[in-house]
């Protein structure tokens, strides 16, 4: 059962996600838990160690998503099966449910001026890259943490780019493929790793610049069991997403 704080914590992550940095204040938290005026600020005095709570709440959901994910990877895990988590994670985190990449863009930017929320993110991205390397090296890649953080930071900037990029300019650019951006930022970072033949499908042509592929395979179960709204967390481990 969600607590009253957890619940607060995952309405920040919500607000933040639709409303921005500006946009995250004590009423709005209130008014979207539905919770009389004034308890989010009972909870949290002020906005810093609202944010603070924020980031530490998006940890700890990464962390029990880098459990599943590690609880649920078979023993017998092929490199093409790793290779392909990652045009899913990336279609996960843009097109099914964007809130809690938002939500963790816009800290990384309070981040910059706020030590707690940098503390809070860098716990979670090493967390992230040891999952992510110990991922890898089940498949027999030589990947270390250095590749796996490496493939976050890249998995971060793709991201952004599809979130926030009109589609023409995407297809200008060359980033209007995103089962295809996905391999490549798991071949950009990870050593030895070896080229996914593309489905003989070809490219989408639907409108949206990432549309949800169905050519691709998702080999591992990247589903949470409880329900994230990026207010909740659908944040699967080895990305950089609610990679």
């Amino acid at each position: 059962m969600t607590s009253r704080r957890e619940l607060l914590c995952d309405t920040a992550i919500s607000v933040l996600a639709a409303e921005g940095g500006r946009g995250l204040t004590h009423r709005a938290v209130d008014r979207a838990a539905g919770v009389p005026e004034g308890t989010t600020k009972n909870y949290f005095p002020s906005r810093d160690a609202l944010l603070r709570a924020a980031a530490q709440r998006m940890t700890e959901l990464h962390a029990a998503a880098v459990a599943r994910l590690r609880a649920t990877t078979p023993a017998g895990i092929s490199a093409t099966q790793v290779s392909e988590l990652y045009p899913a994670l990336l279609r996960r985190a843009v097109a099914e449910d964007p809130t809690q990449f938002l939500a963790m863009v816009e800290l990384y930017l309070e981040a910059v001026r706020r030590p707690g929320v940098r503390e809070a993110l860098g716990r979670m991205v090493v967390a992230n890259a040891e999952a992510g390397a110990r991922l890898h090296r089940a498949a027999g890649l030589p990947s270390g943490v250095r590749d796996a953080g490496l493939l976050d930071a890249y998995f971060l900037g793709v991201a952004v780019s599809l979130l926030a990029l009109p589609a023409e300019a995407l297809r200008a650019v060359g980033l209007d493929d995103p089962y295809a951006l996905g391999l490549g930022l798991f071949h950009a970072a990870v050593p030895s790793s070896q080229p996914t033949p593309r489905p003989s499908a070809g490219p989408t042509s639907a409108p949206s610049p990432l549309p949800p592929s169905r050519n691709a395979r998702q080999p591992l179960d990247l589903d949470d069991d409880q329900d994230d709204g990026h207010g909740g967390g659908r944040a699967a481990a080895g990305g950089a997403c609610g990679r």
